[in-house]
């Protein structure tokens, strides 16, 4: 059974920062892309930033390039985002997936709130 547990979100300002933390159990965790992904109240999940299973690879939205940074520990197993900078708009629920592609995303974590005050 694979599980993903996210960590650390919570409440800060605008123009801090945050790390998320998701670890993983179960599975084969080096074969897999990792994905972010998060969803603001009222809106569709969306993606956010993905590692390629070797870390060489990275992706963001466009929303959050140049202020948040995706890598993966394959010692601990586990995904991490740096989020720098951060906007009120950046409020949302983040999840931790296995995959990339939200419509081929097979397990989710099961979320951490991230709010960003103006």
């Amino acid at each position: 059974q694979v599980k993903l547990v996210e960590s650390g979100g919570g409440l800060v300002q605008a123009g801090g920062s945050l790390r998320l933390s998701c670890v993983v159990s179960g599975g084969r965790f080096s074969s897999y892309a990792m994905g972010w992904f998060r969803q603001a109240p009222r809106k569709e999940r969306e993606f956010v930033a993905a590692v390629s299973w070797s870390g060489e690879y990275t992706y963001y939205a466009d929303s959050v390039k140049g202020r948040f940074a995706i890598s993966r520990d394959s010692a601990k197993n586990a995904v991490l985002l740096q989020m720098n900078s951060l906007k009120p708009e950046d409020t949302a629920v983040y999840y931790c997936a296995r995959g990339w592609d939200l419509q081929r995303v097979d397990y989710w974590g099961q979320g951490t709130q991230v709010t960003v005050s103006s």
